[in-house]
């Protein structure tokens, strides 16, 4: 299955990058988006037209899934490790996606830089 070894370093993909927690055996998932998120409206990323499409489709097509640009190794903060993209995990069930969760599991983890409630759910996310 993909996006299951360590990252080795620059020029990594998404498939060389683990989302998986090896001390609890589950694949680590945002709880929540996070506020740049490709998913959100108004294009926070700026990312250019038909991009998002791009990414969608491609993990879509791999029965895969998309790993949080915020958690990757270029943008890590001290202690982030890659977790799988909410706004992703909530609109398509690829196959990996329903493996995960049958076999293994997910843990929920903030987004990096989380520090007070989500807004869209009331809810702390300290």
């Amino acid at each position: 299955m993909e996006g299951t070894r360590e990252p080795s370093g620059e020029g990594d993909s998404d498939a060389d990058i683990s989302v998986g927690d090896r001390a609890l055996g589950k694949s680590r998932l945002l709880s929540r988006q996070c506020d740049t998120c490709i998913f959100n409206p108004g294009n926070p990323m700026h990312l250019a037209p038909g991009r998002l499409r791009d990414l969608v489709s491609e993990a879509r097509q791999r029965e895969s899934f998309i790993v949080c640009h915020d958690t990757l190794p270029h943008y890590r903060q001290p202690g982030v490790k890659p977790a799988i993209c909410r706004g992703f995990a909530d609109r398509y069930r690829t196959q990996a996606l329903q493996l995960i969760e049958r076999l293994f599991g997910f843990v929920e983890v903030d987004p990096p830089g989380a520090t007070g409630p989500d807004p869209r759910r009331g809810v702390d996310s300290r």
